[in-house]
């Protein structure tokens, strides 16, 4: 993935500059407790994923079935394309989904494209659904539909962990711009609704899965056509997003914290699911393939 030819995004709101605030009060009522992160931070640096993307993941998924009040956002920074190589590769991925959805979206559902900002920040910041931390990893509220992303991230993925690389990376971005198309579809506060009234938790846990595979199955579709349109896939990076979906399977991360799998805990989908859903998407670069709630 050659990035850099990229057009840059100017919806990027840097506030790294103001530095980590304490994430103490003031957090949404779906953050985990500290001896959940524990567990999944150890669940991380056993597989060798760093633990934030396990953390962000199992974050969202409470924030978006709990019944959360908004939280008051920190004042909005002036926004625009950042100057350092992170900030850039960002917002170069931004902008490519950015120029594939306002032409999609509208063409294959009849929705228009509104686009999701993205904000850089350094540690914790507040954000619509409470305080946003670092250690959640990349997330979409969409109590304010922005994406909310600690660049240290990519770093760590990169200099602790040797994962990741830019289609990688790009995959998880492009999965929490899937969120804010589910948003702009109406599927979103459906399913938080349908979680909020299931009658059980398993039944909840379900529509979690749903949520998240359809995202993965959106961020093939920008994939997808992003790749018909400039060619930005090259050898060797769909194998990159495919081994980080098979390493953030619900029946993985199990299988190596309790030595057994329980589906019906399953949050975000098997390791075969997530796989399955980023290939639909990634060959057939249609919205209408990712309907996860029919199967």
């Amino acid at each position: 993935m050659k990035w850099e030819d990229f057009r840059q995004s100017d919806n990027i709101e840097d506030r790294r500059d103001d530095g980590p605030m304490m994430a103490g009060g003031g957090g949404s009522s779906g953050h985990l407790g500290l001896g959940a992160m524990i567990v999944l931070g150890l669940i991380g640096y056993a597989l060798g994923i760093d633990p934030r993307l396990l953390i962000g993941g199992a974050e969202m998924v409470n924030q978006m079935g709990g019944g959360r009040q908004q939280q008051q956002a920190a004042p909005q920074r002036e926004m625009g394309a950042p100057k350092d190589q992170v900030g850039r590769f960002v917002s170069a991925i931004l902008a490519e989904n950015e120029d594939v959805w306002k032409e999609i979206l509208p063409a294959q559902t009849g929705v228009k494209f509104k686009p999701a900002p993205i904000v850089l920040f350094n540690g914790a910041t507040s954000s619509g659904c409470g305080t946003a931390q670092s250690a959640m990893g990349p997330f979409y509220c969409p109590l304010d539909g922005k994406i909310y992303l600690d660049t240290s991230f990519f770093r760590d993925m990169k200099n602790k962990f040797g994962g990741g690389g830019d289609f990688a990376y790009a995959y998880v971005i492009s999965h929490e711009m899937g969120h804010h198309i589910q948003d702009l579809l109406g599927i979103l506060p459906k399913a938080q609704a349908a979680q909020q009234n299931a009658s059980s938790q398993a039944k909840a846990n379900a529509i979690s899965v749903r949520i998240e595979l359809q995202a993965d199955c959106f961020a093939g579709v920008w994939a997808a056509n992003a790749n018909q349109k400039w060619q930005v896939i090259e050898p060797g990076d769909v194998e990159k997003a495919i081994a980080t979906a098979q390493a953030i399977g619900d029946d993985r991360l199990q299988q190596a914290s309790r030595g057994r799998i329980v589906p019906d805990s399953f949050t975000h989908g098997s390791s075969a699911q997530r796989v399955q859903w980023l290939e639909t998407g990634l060959k057939s670069g249609k919205v209408s393939d990712c309907n996860t709630f029919a199967q």
